[in-house]
């Protein structure tokens, strides 16, 4: 009998890490948002596990924009430092899409827009009921690499 994931979750999803500006196109957009120093994670109307701030760019946005605009949408983010940290690679072995990940740096949020999200929560860790079990640890790591490391 095949495993039964909750509604959305998507184990089979990996990523690779590459190089900031190395994709040719960009896809997707993942912002790993810090707020009072926890991470900010969201939970989508649908599901009951947390995931970061992100989705498609559209067309005519350029990363940059889509991070700011997901990040608004999916938290309530009316005032953030973004960074571009990274891009990457999804893939669940059928398909393939190429992205960037950004670092929030959250001052202010505003009230959660009624769009797709129902709630946003603060951890100081990573909860175990992740979208993305096998991705969004390996994107905070690298996050996370990116704040002990700035300067600013």
């Amino acid at each position: 009998m095949p495993e039964v994931y909750p509604k959305g979750m998507n184990p089979r999803l990996r990523c690779q890490v590459r190089p900031l500006h190395s994709c040719k196109s960009y896809r997707f957009v993942v912002v790993c948002s810090r707020l009072d120093g926890k991470w900010l994670l969201s939970r989508h109307r649908d599901r009951e596990t947390w995931e970061t701030q992100g989705g498609h760019v559209e067309a005519g946005e350029t990363p940059l924009e889509a991070a700011r605009r997901e990040l608004y949408e999916e938290s309530g983010a009316v005032e953030a430092k973004l960074y571009p940290v990274f891009d990457y690679r999804g893939y669940d072995g059928d398909s393939f899409a190429d992205g960037m990940v950004f670092y929030a740096e959250i001052r202010r949020l505003g009230a959660l827009p009624n769009l797709e999200m129902r709630e946003t929560g603060l951890f100081e860790i990573l909860p175990d009921r992740l979208t993305y079990p096998n991705v969004t640890p390996i994107l905070m790591d690298m996050a996370l690499e990116f704040e002990k490391n700035r300067k600013i």
